[in-house]
């Protein structure tokens, strides 16, 4: 089981990024279409590039980290059910989870 702490955090960054997304992505596309041979262009993209760094970290995507749903587990997540090795196999053998069943040779 996870501690709460990094549970907690994890939600914190997940709203951040949420809250910051719209901006970000304006800030990217700044700098990715601007034409740096020119002055203004070059201007533009250096303010756009400093906005973007003012952002905190933790509004990037890329820190954000799959936790299982049920402890928290950080290693050994199964994205299409939001669940870690463990669980997903403990609720599989106990035909919790609908459509997944044991294979056997």
């Amino acid at each position: 089981m996870a501690k709460e702490s990094m549970k907690a955090r994890e939600v914190k960054r997940a709203k951040l990024v949420a809250r910051y997304a719209e901006k970000r992505a304006a800030l990217k596309k700044i700098i990715a279409t601007a034409d740096v041979n020119t002055d203004e262009g070059a201007m533009a993209a250096y303010e756009a590039a400093r906005k973007l760094q003012a952002i905190p970290r933790n509004a990037n995507p890329i820190r954000l980290h799959n936790r299982c749903k049920i402890t928290g587990r950080p290693k050994g997540y199964m994205r299409q059910f939001g669940l870690s090795r463990i669980q997903f196999r403990e609720m599989a053998s106990s035909g919790l989870i609908p459509g997944v069943k044991k294979a056997s040779w």
